[in-house]
């Protein structure tokens, strides 16, 4: 008996933020996987180890948690004024898909790295030291990105002493800009998919909600957490090894997401796991955070825990970040009337590893809210390079 043999893909391993992923040139790729559609989704499944019924991803490059199971493809941009295509693939664990719904934050920080270090941005708007803008479209949620990734002796600078809760080792500092977050012409249709500032979100047999849903940076939907017999507090076993918990999370996420417009019925919601997010906000409040540090009360301005594919996320989402920051900016909305109801162009919240500020201005022009940008720092680092292999026949 003969049995197909291994490929082999250039590809990149990079750390960004608090998330990890696979990273790969678009004319790197495997022909038929260079357009959209299934050969694409069984290469990268495979790649990742997906879809693994222990939920492990033992036979892949995935950690086995939202913040691991990613993929990146980069390309030289096609946008005017842009130097370089991002398109972010989250696959799934133990389900046989990747979902392109949505962006991954974190991972942007290492978009600009990988970028600068690849050919994919022109040589003459590398600095041989200082920062280097580097440009990106974000092409699942058609958004502008700007990093700012320092440089060094021509070279990109991943080290450096900025530490990152929820990142083991301090590295260079990223500055990410999220120009025009609110999604104000795709799936939602607008910054508040309602209209309103804040919903009452009915969910069958397991109760009534005063919610948030924002279209920013991630379609999110904000829930206050004494609502949920939580005190945002809460550290990942905490919640994960509540079964029944999670399962009650995944129900209010499904009837939200129908509630913003994302999707038609509530099965759907199984098969996009990425969006919306679900998170539960609540006053400061001292705790001790997953590494042993100690949060004060007058360390942040909000606690907030956020759920990324049916599982608290060890720190936050940042493209959940920007959703805080943005709604943390717009009087009215729950998120800031539970940050002290003020206005504010920042916000410092506490998450399960820590602390992150998030900066975004809000401004109210012709009976709409419009944010212009939101920002926050990041790092990134590459983790290992070379090739990954996987079975030739996921290309048929």
């Amino acid at each position: 008996m003969s049995f197909a043999a291994q490929i082999k893909i250039p590809a990149t391993y990079m750390r960004g933020g608090t998330s990890k992923g696979v990273f790969f040139k678009l004319d790197d790729l495997p022909a038929q996987a260079q357009q959209p559609g299934r050969i694409r989704d069984q290469l990268l499944l495979r790649v990742i180890g997906s879809p693994d019924p222990y939920g492990k991803q033992i036979d892949g490059m995935g950690g086995a948690s939202s913040s691991t199971s990613k993929t990146v493809i980069l390309s030289k941009s096609q946008h005017a004024d842009h130097d370089v295509d991002y398109l972010f693939g989250q696959v799934s664990i133990d389900r046989p898909f990747v979902d392109w719904s949505g962006n991954c934050g974190n991972l942007t920080a290492a978009v600009g790295a990988f970028a600068i270090s690849n050919g994919l941005v022109d040589a003459e708007r590398i600095p041989e030291n200082g920062l280097c803008t580097v440009r990106i479209w974000q092409t699942n949620i058609q958004k502008t990105i700007i990093a700012h990734v320092p440089m060094q002796d021509g070279q990109v600078q991943e080290l450096g002493d900025f530490e990152l809760d929820g990142v083991t080792f301090p590295a260079a500092e990223v500055q990410i800009e999220f120009l025009d977050p609110a999604d104000d012409d795709a799936e939602g249709g607008s910054m508040f998919p309602t209209g309103n500032l804040v919903d009452t979100l009915e969910v069958p047999n397991i109760g009534s909600f005063e919610v948030t849903m924002i279209n920013a940076g991630i379609p999110t939907v904000f829930l206050n957490a004494r609502d949920l017999d939580y005190k945002g507090t809460e550290l990942q076993d905490h919640i994960n090894n509540d079964v029944a918990a999670l399962t009650k999370f995944e129900t209010i996420r499904a009837y939200a997401a129908k509630q913003m417009g994302l999707i038609q019925n509530i099965a759907e919601a199984v098969t996009r796991q990425h969006t919306p997010k679900i998170a539960f906000v609540a006053p400061p409040s001292s705790y001790t955070s997953s590494s042993g540090k100690t949060v004060t009360e007058s360390d942040t301005d909000i606690l907030v825990r956020a759920l990324s594919m049916g599982k608290l996320h060890h720190a936050m989402m940042g493209t959940a970040a920007v959703a805080i920051g943005t709604a943390a900016a717009i009087p009215g909305t729950l998120v800031n009337r539970v940050a002290g109801g003020v206005e504010r162009e920042a916000v410092r919240f506490g998450h399960p590893s820590g602390t992150l500020r998030v900066g975004a201005q809000a401004s109210f022009e012709n009976g709409e809210w419009k944010v212009k940008k939101a920002i926050m720092s990041r790092s990134a680092r590459v983790l290992m390079e070379g090739w990954v292999r996987v079975p030739e026949d996921v290309l048929v």
